[in-house]
C-alpha cells in the first residue's frame, strides 16, 4: 500500500488559519521587523483561494498575474501588500546602464558597456541579488509617468534633455500592483499590456529612443460595482480571483480580532506571524528553483485540454496559464511532476470567464454565412437570392 506524501509546509499553511490571538498572548523573542508594518499575509482569514494565486502567481511568472475582483472591504489590497514579506530574491544588475549578461550572451559582448564587458571577460558577475518589490501604480498616473519621457529635474537643472524611466522600468522583475484597474486609463492600460506581454519597451521622444525592460508579475484588482473591465486587459491576467466576505459568524470574528490587534500594536502582529511567513518565504524561494523540474504527464495535458474545449474557450491563453500554475502548485509542494490535484486546484482560477457569449454568436453568425456560400460554391449555374430580395418577397 502506497503512502501517501504529506503536503508540504507551504500549502499547510496557506490551507489553515493559525490561531492569531493565542499566539499574540505568548511572549515572543525579538525579531527584525520592517519599519513599516503591513498586515502579514498568512494572518488572512480564510480566502483560500485568493492566497494561494497570489503564492502560485509569484513563483511562477508565466502564470500570467492574478485579477483580484470583489467588493470593497473584503481584503484584496491587503493580501497583495502583505505579499512584500514573502517576495524571493531575483538578480538585478548591478551596472547604472543596467547590463545583463543575457544581452551578452544573445547580441554579443557589444551588448553590454565596456565596463562589465571587462567584467565579464574576467569572469565577474554584473548582477547581484535583490528582493524583489512591490510597485503600486496610483490611479492618476499619467502616461508618461508609466513609461518614461523627458526628465525634467535634469531639463531645468542642466538645461539638458534626456529620457528617464518610468514606472513600468521600476516595475522590472517585481510585482507591478494596479488597484481599481476597471478605472484605469485606456492608454495607459494598453501600454502596460505591451510591456507586460512583451518584457520590454521602447519610449521615444523625437530623436531620442529608450528600450526599457519590463519583466513583471501584473496584479490587479476591481469591485465589479463600479464598471466593467475592458475584454483585452481581462484576458491578459492569467488566474481571475472572486473574493467575497466571509459567511461564516466565528470567521468574521476573528477577522475583527486581527483587524483590532493590528489597530492596537501591528509591530506585534507582525512578529508572532514572522515565524510562518519566513518558512513561507523559503518555501516560495525554494519552488522558484524547483520550477524548472516539473512536468506534466501527457494524459493529465490532454485531459486539460479537454476541460478547455468542452468549455468551449477560444483563448490559447486558458491552457497556458492552467498548466503554468498547475506546474507551480506541484513546485509548492515539493513535487516535479503534476497530479490531478494541481490540475483541478488551478482549473477554477484560471479557466474562469473565458467564455465570450459575443464570440459565440459571432462565430455561429460567421458559420452560417460561410455555409450559404459553400452552398452556392457546390450548384454552379444556379442563381441563389439574396437574403433581403427574400425577406422583401415574405
Amino acid at each position: 500500500m502506497a503512502v501517501e506524501k504529506p503536503t508540504s509546509q507551504l500549502l499547510q499553511i496557506l490551507e489553515r488559519a493559525s490561531p492569531a490571538r493565542q499566539v499574540l498572548a505568548a511572549r515572543r523573542p525579538d525579531r527584525r521587523i520592517a519599519d513599516s508594518a503591513r498586515f502579514p499575509f498568512l494572518a488572512l482569514v480564510g480566502q483560500a483561494e485568493m492566497k494561494l494565486a497570489l503564492i502560485l502567481a509569484v513563483v511562477n511568472p508565466s502564470v500570467g498575474g492574478v485579477l483580484l475582483m470583489g467588493p470593497r472591504g473584503t481584503g484584496k489590497t491587503t493580501a497583495v501588500r502583505g505579499l512584500v514579506e514573502l517576495l524571493p530574491q531575483v538578480p538585478r544588475s548591478t551596472c547604472s546602464n543596467g547590463c545583463e549578461p543575457e544581452a551578452a550572451y544573445t547580441i554579443g559582448i557589444d551588448g553590454v558597456c565596456p565596463e562589465c564587458a571587462v567584467k565579464l571577460g574576467r569572469g565577474e558577475s554584473i548582477t547581484a541579488p535583490d528582493k524583489m518589490r512591490l510597485v503600486e501604480l496610483p490611479l492618476n498616473a499619467r502616461l508618461e509617468d508609466v513609461v518614461g519621457g523627458i526628465d525634467e529635474r535634469i531639463a531645468l537643472e542642466q538645461s539638458k534633455v534626456r529620457l528617464a524611466p518610468g514606472i513600468l522600468s521600476a516595475a522590472d522583475q517585481n510585482l507591478l500592483y494596479i488597484d481599481e484597474v476597471n478605472l484605469l486609463d485606456h492608454a495607459v492600460a494598453d501600454a502596460i499590456l505591451d510591456a507586460a506581454a512583451q518584457g520590454q519597451y521602447t519610449v521615444r521622444r523625437g530623436p531620442m529612443a529608450a528600450t526599457y525592460r519590463s519583466r513583471l508579475v501584473l496584479i490587479g484588482s476591481m469591485n465589479p460595482e463600479e464598471g466593467r473591465l475592458r475584454p483585452q486587459i481581462q484576458d491578459r491576467f492569467g488566474l481571475r480571483v472572486l473574493v467575497r466576505g466571509a459567511t461564516d459568524a466565528a470567521e468574521r470574528l476573528e477577522i475583527y480580532h486581527r483587524v483590532r490587534d493590528f489597530q492596537v500594536n501591528p509591530y506585534a502582529l507582525a512578529a508572532a506571524w514572522a515565524e510562518e511567513t519566513i518558512i513561507v518565504a523559503q518555501e516560495i524561494a525554494a519552488a522558484r528553483l524547483r520550477l524548472g523540474k516539473v512536468t506534466i504527464p501527457s494524459p493529465l495535458e490532454r485531459l486539460g485540454l479537454k476541460w478547455i474545449r468542452d468549455l468551449g474557450i477560444d483563448s490559447h491563453r486558458a491552457e497556458v496559464t492552467l498548466f503554468e500554475a498547475a506546474r507551480a502548485r506541484a513546485a509548492a509542494d515539493e513535487r516535479e511532476e503534476v497530479t490531478l490535484e494541481d490540475l483541478r486546484a488551478a482549473a477554477p482560477t484560471a479557466l474562469r470567464q473565458r467564455r465570450s457569449q459575443f464570440i459565440d454568436e459571432f462565430f455561429t453568425r460567421q458559420r452560417e454565412e460561410d455555409d450559404e456560400i459553400a452552398h452556392t460554391l457546390r450548384l454552379p449555374g444556379r442563381k441563389r437570392r439574396s437574403r433581403s430580395t427574400r425577406s422583401r418577397r415574405k
